[in-house]
């Protein structure tokens, strides 16, 4: 399973610049020569729609940015694995053909466990793996913890090199189940299979509609309105980043987990109350079914069911909107979504609802909602292409006065960021 052949992005990523410097990284650690150094290009997603619905079966939409995560890579001589990060200190060393244990305890997990979850989900999966690497991983503009992925784009590159150096070919599909047994089963996370998904599968001028109960992925071309004066092979909008300078993982496990857990007992009420045993998931529950039995729930499961449900209506007629090119409409599906996520959803810190609230104002952002869940991180935003620039300008400045110490604490070149649409994750093999 393949996505559509595109015309690629025009903002191309990564630039030779930062090709370059993780190769000299990686020759310094192995010795080696920086031109024969492979460097797996993960990039960051966002998710316009479909929030908060893979883990119930729903259909998700996605894309990439023109930013993320850069493995450095080559061969080791034997099954050992030594990496060192861009962002954070010290050499992880261990070996392939250790046998890798869960973690139990989540606070235990550190960038190196992303490597060591790769090794474990490969393994098993049967997988044989008889050659470790020596890599350098950075994230590019240091988007650790901002709600882009960022973790999804640091597993899947650890298969994608790990593969790539033990000569086995796998599918998209198949590694997008790797990163959720890396995630589900390693780390002990409940994540469903979107943020993998949009990685692998998403292209430039495409959006990914991933269909997570069946796993099957559809795309819609932008349908560009002939009237646009945009240059060739360009669309006709830009993504704004804008970030919190929040960065505690406060309830990311407890939180995410608990919603997931009530999403599930409301799909459990629902089923049971029309006679029907399936397996706990909203996706299961007849909408009909839904609209006369929802008065059963009580006040905390209505909503997240709620929350379900509208999202999966929003996803329908932003596919329509998004194939015909109605960036107007498309932009108001996704200040919805960002609305119900926290109204019914309930995610968010007052922080970040102040950010999502100045988005909204801003010139030329035809919407905006959380990126993730909300409690840290980023807000993003689609925007006119040409008042990006002043919309960016406007959102710094609004919220460094709403928010001045929290804004001091991030630097000041990726306070607000204009993005572009971006491609999926693949491996480049020299210079």
């Amino acid at each position: 399973m393949v996505a559509p052949a595109g015309g690629g992005s025009p903002s191309r990523w990564p630039s030779e610049e930062e090709l370059n410097i993780v190769r000299k990284n990686v020759a310094e650690i192995s010795g080696g020569d920086a031109r024969e150094v492979r460097v797996v290009a993960c990039p960051y997603r966002i998710c316009p729609l479909g929030a908060h619905i893979d883990h119930q079966g729903g259909i998700v939409t996605a894309m990439t940015i023109n930013y993320g995560v850069l493995l450095g890579f080559v061969p080791s001589d034997d099954a050992e694995v030594v990496l060192q990060s861009g962002q954070f200190k010290g050499v992880t060393r261990f070996r392939v053909d250790d046998l890798q244990k869960p973690i139990e305890n989540r606070g235990n997990i550190t960038w190196e466990s992303y490597a060591r979850g790769a090794v474990y989900a490969l393994q098993n999966s049967g997988y044989d793996l008889r050659k470790g690497i020596i890599g350098y991983i950075s994230g590019v503009n240091g988007f650790d913890s901002s709600g882009l992925s960022s973790s999804a784009a640091v597993g899947i590159a650890y298969l994608l090199a790990l593969e790539n150096v033990n000569d086995l070919v796998l599918s998209p599909v198949d590694n997008i189940q790797l990163d959720k047994s890396i995630e589900n089963k390693y780390l002990g996370l409940e994540n469903g299979i979107l943020d993998p998904s949009a990685i692998l599968l998403s292209q430039y001028g495409y959006l990914t509609f991933m269909d997570c109960k069946t796993a099957s992925p559809s795309y819609v071309y932008f349908s560009e309105p002939s009237k646009s004066q945009q240059p060739q092979g360009r669309l006709p909008f830009k993504i704004l980043l804008a970030f919190s300078g929040l960065q505690h993982n406060l309830p990311k496990s407890r939180g995410y987990n608990m919603r997931v857990f009530e999403c599930k007992e409301a799909a459990r009420a629902l089923l049971c109350a029309s006679g029907c045993e399936d397996a706990p998931i909203l996706r299961k529950v007849d909408p009909g079914v839904y609209e006369a039995q929802k008065c059963i729930l009580d006040e905390n499961l209505a909503r997240r069911a709620e929350h379900y449900f509208s999202e999966m209506k929003r996803v329908v007629k932003g596919r329509d909107a998004w194939a015909r090119g109605d960036l107007q409409e498309f932009g108001q599906l996704i200040s919805a979504s960002g609305g119900s996520s926290i109204v019914n959803y309930e995610c968010g810190s007052k922080e970040m609802i102040q950010l999502y609230e100045i988005l909204l104002k801003a010139p030329g952002v035809l919407g905006a909602r959380f990126s993730g869940a909300g409690f840290r991180g980023c807000c993003l935003a689609i925007v006119e292409s040409g008042r990006a620039e002043e919309a960016a300008a406007y959102v710094g400045a609004e919220y460094e006065r709403a928010q001045p110490e929290l804004v001091s604490k991030i630097p000041a070149d990726r306070r607000v960021l204009v993005c572009e649409p971006g491609d999926s994750a693949r491996v480049i093999l020299h210079a």
